[in-house]
């Protein structure tokens, strides 16, 4: 066989069949360095079944979330990340790679664009359209980007949001004898039964979709389910009165459930909803179908479709501002639900607030927020012995040491072993390097890849989720994600993204990834401090250009050089 032929065959093994993808495991690499194997595992790990909602369309979570634009993108993808260079670096344009140009050895291996529109043609009709023509995709947030590791990648942020709802709402640190209402069990509303359990609560979560139900029975991330919605209500009622976690899926539609619970008087702790509502054509189902009549009519009638999917959730919004009214700690969990309730007719669907400001915005100014890592080994037990390095380097972090407790427990893997945890500012940096001595010295078998949610402190503009109501009016100011992006660049991230419309959908936001690959070598320990410190810095930066106090002390304490900083 030639090379040309062993290629190709390779290339057919790797990704050939969409249904049966795999990211390669062990020390044997296919790449010319770990520098391009790792994102060659990422993009495959992030199409595995194991991983993927619909691997054979491509879609990894969040509707229409994809990590290639089509299978002939996707070889070439593979094909050239098999033969880069370590003084090269390939553009990727929407999913589909556009060109490989000579940098230098310090310099991304691959540079990612998603969905990015002029402002003016930044709407979903206008989207679809060039979706259509083939020259668009939409990457979601860590779908395009490669960095996606199943329903854990959100779990800890989950768990994260409710502890502190827990804390400021009821005073204590836990959600023992709390009850929440939430629905949506996929890519990242089927972390939400899990977080809730870990902490001690009882959840129902609304979901129509028979097959997510059962995906997260499987994997653990939902302890029962029913179609009764007494039965539902009854579980969650035992389980606070006993102090117990439990999560139970309810199959049924949001739009008929959440307002019929509201009109029964159905009280619970916590509301809130994790759809992917940000897409009504692939996200939402309308009231009176099932999932194959949804899809039946969103491939006939996409616009009628979603007329009728608005109005359902319209009518979600609706049992959610009955909740308010009735007492209920209701919040958007940032997948556009409000927006597009609006855009249905109902003019208050603003009146709760989003996760971010009434949660987490504290955390974002400390440069605290998401950071993942999956080892390329495919080994559990070197995500083991990083989970023990990790416990032994935060011994004071009393909810990072309760996460790394309760979370080997009950998370079942999906695709190549990864955990997450939120680090600030300075503690990612020495997490980072702390890994890489760990592939360095053998006691972790394979490089280690090292990523975050583009939701983060620095690296997002979403006036509907992680920048809404910032206090000094800059909700819409994107400057601050492709400055993330560009600094992460700069400072020799092993692959950098930009994306537009993840999480909250087309004309809502503009946001920024990163990853860097922990490989043992001097190299990457450079690499790693210089892009663990930039990264969650511009997170500290922006909040303290915004007149957040936190995040002036936080700039100050760690010494960051801003020069418009009061009294800098």
């Amino acid at each position: 066989m030639t090379v040309a032929g062993s290629v190709d065959a390779l290339v057919d093994a790797l990704c050939g069949d969409l249904s049966r993808i795999r990211a390669p495991r062990g020390t044997e690499r296919h790449a010319r360095s770990w520098q391009t194997e790792a994102p060659l595992r990422m993009l495959l790990n992030n199409l595995d079944a194991e991983v993927a909602e619909h691997p054979e369309s491509l879609v990894v979570y969040g509707g229409s979330g994809k990590a290639a634009r089509d299978h002939a993108s996707l070889k070439e993808l593979v094909r050239t990340l098999l033969r880069l260079g370590d003084d090269e670096t390939m553009l990727v344009q929407s999913g589909k790679p556009v060109g490989v140009f000579r940098t230098h050895p310090q310099a991304p291996r691959v540079l990612i664009s998603n969905a990015m529109l002029v402002p003016r043609w930044a709407t979903w009709d206008e989207f679809r359209r060039l979706e259509a023509l083939g020259l668009t995709m939409f990457g979601q947030m860590t779908a395009g980007s490669w960095i996606y590791i199943g329903t854990q990648g959100i779990l800890q942020g989950t768990y994260q949001t409710f502890a502190a709802a827990a804390e400021q709402h009821f005073g204590q640190d836990d959600l023992r004898g709390r009850t929440v209402l939430t629905a949506g069990l996929g890519g990242m509303g089927g972390a939400q039964p899990l977080a809730a359990a870990l902490l001690g609560g009882a959840l129902l979560c609304v979901e129509v979709d028979p097959s997510r139900i059962e995906r997260r029975l499987q994997t653990r991330y939902l302890d029962e389910a029913t179609e009764s919605v007494d039965e539902a209500v009854a579980l969650v009622r035992s389980a606070a009165d006993e102090g117990r976690g439990l999560s139970v899926g309810l199959l049924g539609n949001a739009a008929d459930v959440v307002p019929e619970l509201a009109r029964r008087g159905e009280h619970f702790d916590l509301v809130t909803d994790q759809t992917a509502a940000h897409d009504p054509l692939t996200g939402y189902v309308p009231q009176g179908l099932d999932v194959a009549d949804a899809a039946a009519l969103r491939a006939s009638d996409p616009d009628e479709y979603v007329s009728r999917a608005r109005a359902s959730i319209a009518e979600h919004v609706r049992g959610l501002l009955e909740y308010v009214r009735q007492g209920s700690y209701v919040f958007d969990y940032g997948n556009n639900l409000r927006g597009e309730a609006r855009e249905a007719g109902v003019d208050d669907a603003f009146t709760y607030p989003g996760f971010v400001p009434a949660y987490i915005r504290p955390l974002f100014c400390r440069g605290i927020g998401p950071f993942r890592w999956a080892a390329l080994s495919g080994d559990e037990a070197d995500i083991s012995a990083i989970d023990d390095a990790i416990r032994e380097a935060f011994p004071d972090d009393a909810v990072l040491q309760r996460w790394l407790e309760l979370a080997p427990g009950r998370m079942a893997f999906q695709g190549l072993p990864a955990r997450i945890c939120w680090l600030g500012y300075g503690d990612r940096a020495r997490a980072g390097l702390a890994i890489n001595e760990l592939v360095r010295s053998g006691r972790v078998r394979a490089p280690v890849v090292i990523g975050r949610d583009h939701l983060d402190a620095g690296s997002v503009a979403s006036p509907y989720r992680e920048t809404e109501a910032m206090r000094d009016g800059s909700d819409a100011i994107a400057d601050w994600p492709i400055l993330n992006a560009l600094l992460n660049t700069a400072a020799g991230a092993t692959w950098v993204s930009v994306h537009h419309g993840g999480g909250v959908g087309i004309g809502n936001a503009i946001h920024a990834g990163m990853v860097v690959v922990a490989d043992g070598t001097v190299d990457a320990a450079e690499r790693l401090e210089r892009v663990l410190t930039t990264d969650p810095g511009t997170g500290v930066m922006g909040h303290a250009d915004a007149g957040y106090d936190e995040a002036i002390a936080a700039a100050r304490e760690h010494e960051l050089d801003l020069p418009m900083l009061p009294g800098a």
